[in-house]
């Protein structure tokens, strides 16, 4: 009875190492701002698409995402023209990452 319990025991450890190693190596911190190269996409003063236009950006522009906030939006900040604009852009502006 003592060996089946050890070594149930060690399985549960095993697996849990496992799990804890996986869920590592798939987060993201939002606090590591990127910079990404887009395809010609908008940058809006807010999340919606009735949300003011702030400007739009070509496909040469690098844009720094400051926080993933929703499931279609990404918080971006990008500098055009000598001037640093904050605001939201689709997440499907980036590729698949």
């Amino acid at each position: 009875m003592n060996k089946t319990a050890l070594f149930l025991l060690s399985l549960l450890g095993l697996a849990a190492c496992t799990a804890a190693k996986e869920d590592t190596g798939n987060t993201r911190t939002a606090s590591a701002a990127q910079a990404n190269t887009i395809v010609e996409c908008i940058l809006y003063d807010g999340m919606t698409k009735q949300s003011a236009q702030l400007t739009s950006l070509g496909a040469d522009t690098q844009v720094q995402i400051t926080d993933t906030v929703d499931v279609y939006f990404v918080k971006a900040r990008v500098m055009k023209n000598g001037q640093v604009l904050n605001g939201y852009m689709y997440r499907s502006c980036f590729g698949k990452q």
